[in-house]
């Protein structure tokens, strides 16, 4: 049976090449316009996935992934125009898995669908935690910890590794770390993220000079270690 996808924007148009992409690429669609027909359609359908806009009408995006989260851990992908860094995070941190922010491109969508599809059935899954060789990272609770010793990052340190290590062997370059960041790639400012991956390769890695998680990609930009 095709996996199913719940698609949740109040926009039509939005809703529509959505379920158009996806159904093309085979997932079956079930779809809502707000936060309150969104939790009926979920706990009907009991979708394997959803992709939730944050700007909803009546209860927002953000309830709606509270809710989720207090019975389900179905991966959740946010939709967002919003540019403000703290709605991101504030997502992230109520155990969305991944966002997008609008306008964004279908075929984009319905890779990181995929992706989060393939995270998700890697294993038990835990919400808004990350384990990768001896290293855990809680993106709900803010802590990174290697070997089980506690690794003390500070704030754009710990979203930097949270957004690499969410989107494993992808390659980002500085500009798109800024934007996911900031919300905006700041002219001149990108090499700040080499200052900040300096620091990161610094307190995770065992021979910082030899990094086995924050890999440079010459010449493109930075991505965490393969699955």
């Amino acid at each position: 049976m095709n996996e199913t996808i719940l698609v949740v924007d109040d926009e039509p148009k939005i809703v529509k090449l959505a379920r158009d992409y996806l159904e093309q690429s085979g997932f079956r669609v079930v779809t809502a316009t707000d936060g309150t027909t969104a939790l009926a359609v979920a706990r009907h359908e009991r979708p394997d996935l959803i992709v939730l806009d944050l700007n909803l009408p009546g209860t927002d995006g953000l309830d709606v992934c509270r809710a989720l989260r207090r019975k389900s851990d179905v991966p959740i992908i946010m939709l967002t125009a919003r540019i403000a860094e703290t709605d991101r995070l504030i997502g992230l941190e109520l155990g969305a898995d991944d966002y997008i922010t609008k306008p964004f491109s279908p075929r984009e969508l319905v890779a990181r669908v995929r992706a989060v599809l393939r995270r998700a059935r890697g294993g038990v899954r835990t919400p808004g935690l990350i384990r990768a060789g001896d290293l855990e990272i809680d993106l709900h609770g803010h802590r990174v910890t290697r070997a089980g010793e506690p690794i003390r990052l500070s704030r754009t340190e710990f979203n930097l590794l949270a957004i690499l290590a969410q989107h494993p062997g992808q390659t980002f370059t500085r500009a798109q770390l800024l934007d996911r960041l900031h919300g905006v790639a700041y002219v001149g400012f990108d090499r700040s993220i080499d200052a900040h991956v300096k620091n990161l390769r610094r307190k995770l890695e065992a021979n910082p000079a030899e990094p086995r998680y924050v890999l440079t990609v010459y010449g493109v930009g930075y991505r965490f270690m393969d699955e």
